[in-house]
C-alpha cells in the first residue's frame, strides 16, 4: 500500500466548497456531541433522536466534502441540496439575537453554491464514469 497520497486535481473553487462543507459537517457533528452530553431524563427521546440526526447529518456532510475533493460526480447533488436547506435555516434564524448566525450560515451556503456552479467545477464534476471514485 503506498504511503504517499496523491494531491487532488480538483479546481480551487471545488476545493473551497469541499472545505466549507467539511467545516459544516464538523460543526454539526460537534453540535450532536454537545446535544448528547446535555440530554436530560425528561426529554430523553427527543435528545437521543436529535443527537442521532445531528451525528448522521454531520457524517453525511463529511462524506459529501470528501466526494467533492475527490471529484466524485455523485457529490454535487447532495452538496447543493444541503446548501439550499442551510439557506432556509439561515432565513429562519434572521432577526433578534440570532441574526449573526443567520448571516454566517447564508454566507457559507452561498459561497459553496457559487463554487459548485463555477464552470471549472461543473467540468470537473461532469458525469464521466471512468473518473468516478468510490467513497470508501
Amino acid at each position: 500500500m503506498p504511503t504517499e497520497s496523491t494531491p487532488s486535481t480538483a479546481p480551487r473553487p471545488l476545493k473551497l466548497a469541499a472545505a466549507v462543507v467539511a467545516a459544516e459537517g464538523l460543526v454539526v457533528a460537534v453540535l450532536g456531541i454537545v446535544e448528547a452530553i446535555t440530554i436530560h431524563g425528561d426529554r430523553l427521546v427527543l435528545g437521543l433522536t436529535t443527537t442521532g440526526f445531528l451525528l448522521l447529518y454531520g457524517a453525511g456532510l463529511l462524506l459529501v466534502a470528501r466526494g467533492l475533493y475527490r471529484l466524485s460526480t455523485w457529490s454535487r447533488g447532495p452538496a447543493v441540496f444541503a446548501q439550499l436547506i442551510q439557506l432556509g435555516v439561515a432565513w429562519s434564524f434572521w432577526g433578534g439575537s440570532t441574526s449573526a448566525v443567520s448571516v454566517v450560515l447564508a454566507i457559507a451556503a452561498v459561497a459553496v453554491l457559487v463554487a459548485l456552479f463555477q464552470k471549472v467545477s461543473m467540468e470537473a464534476l461532469a458525469d464521466d464514469p471512468t473518473k468516478d471514485h468510490p467513497v470508501l
